[in-house]
């Protein structure tokens, strides 16, 4: 088994990294203190990310994007993921994949200028009573006449009132299963000024400043049949391609965020002088050291199998939740220990740290959370066996 990375990969971590290191690292103070990604910096960046050949890398060749092969996005996403993530994930766009579904009129209109850069996409499925539980979600799509009708209500919406549509999912009918019956939900296509949808502002959140959420609102929100996005009812078939990739993409930058919580433990171990001697000649400390590279080293690896499978189509859900489980786990562990070797100081916001603390806790939860990839996971194992 070769592990090693080829001139190509060790191209685009490099490139990635000194992009990260020499254009974001510089705005993170602002962004944390403020709390706000200016539009004028955003779109600076964004404008950098772009002539850097870093914006859309994660889309197929074909529709403008930069074609990069699983591991290969993998590796980028960890290099993203050690800076703020508003900085990141708004000025470095990657346009959801799910827009691949896109046909005819959909692709000149949302899939082409979103890869390009020139518009951009938010997903909304979480409502304030159904967030994992997709099949519960009370947002409906009712067919009248040539139209759908949509009403009901999103929220913890990722960067919404930035975006320019947003990819809704809503329940459309139900199906018989068993003695029971299931929802069946469609995905549609909705610019951000159409009559009968409202963007609202969301709640304030402890992680990731700078990076919004936003409740959304359909009263009577009409459109057409060709908003639909993949097929009616079809819904679960267009998120089932999206989720897998998002996760691994959470794991990914959770392992850059822990990386460089590691160097900066490491390096303050050496230099922190106590009782006469570095602290890191305690064992109390070395140890630390020791068990965070371990974690880390083994979410690594897990997050690249999966991602190694997913590029010779061998992947599988219980691949994608334990590359997620691991690495949003060890990430919440890492900080955690990194905090504790720094002591006061690493509670201090002349140090990543504490942000990185703070940004950590989201990660068990968004995008599934860590007792949702269990569940995955021991299904995965039970269900061949009858169980």
């Amino acid at each position: 088994m070769d592990f090693s990375l080829s001139d190509e990969q060790q191209l685009i971590v490099k490139t990635t990294r000194d992009f990260v290191r020499n254009e974001l690292y510089p705005h993170e103070h602002e962004v944390e203190s403020t709390g706000v990604l200016r539009d004028e910096l955003q779109r600076e960046l964004k404008a950098k990310a772009i002539d850097a050949g870093l914006y859309a890398a994660n889309m197929p060749l074909e529709v403008g994007g930069g074609g990069l092969d699983t591991v290969s996005w993998v590796l980028y996403e960890k290099e993203l993921g050690r800076t703020n993530y508003a900085l990141h994930y708004s000025c470095v766009g990657r346009p959801s994949n799910i827009l691949l579904a896109c046909v005819g009129a959909q692709r000149d209109q949302y899939l082409l200028p979103t890869v390009k850069g020139d518009r951009t996409e938010c997903l909304a499925m979480t409502e304030p009573s159904a967030g994992s539980d997709l099949r519960g979600m009370k947002t409906t799509a009712v067919l009248a006449g040539n139209d759908f009708l949509i009403n009901g209500t999103k929220h913890f919406i990722s960067h919404a009132d930035h975006s320019d549509y947003v990819i809704l999912f809503a329940a459309s009918g139900e199906e018989s299963s068993g003695k029971t019956k299931r929802k069946l939900m469609t995905a549609f296509l909705i610019d951000r000024d159409h009559p009968g949808f409202v963007i609202r502002p969301g709640y304030t959140n402890v992680s990731h400043r700078g990076y919004t959420n936003s409740i959304l609102e359909f009263n009577n929100c009409r459109v057409p049949q060709s908003a639909v996005l993949g097929e009616v009812h079809r819904g679960f078939e267009v998120a089932n391609t999206w989720l897998g990739a998002t996760r691994l993409q959470v794991a990914a930058t959770c392992l850059g965020r822990a990386e460089r919580a590691l160097e900066l433990s490491t390096q303050w171990a050496v230099d922190r002088v106590q009782f006469g001697q570095a602290i890191g000649k305690f064992q109390g400390v070395s140890f630390k050291l020791a068990d965070m590279a371990v974690e880390l080293r083994a979410a690594e690896l897990l997050v690249l199998e999966a991602a190694w499978k997913r590029d010779h189509k061998r992947d599988t859900d219980m691949d994608m939740a334990i590359a997620k489980l691991k690495a949003t786990e060890m990430l919440a562990m890492v900080a955690d220990e990194a905090l504790q070797i720094h002591g006061g100081m690493g509670l201090m916001s002349d140090l990543p740290l504490e942000r990185i603390w703070r940004d950590a806790r989201i990660e068990r939860i968004w995008d599934g959370t860590s007792e949702v990839q269990r569940h995955i996971i021991s299904r995965s194992l039970l269900r061949p066996l009858g169980g």
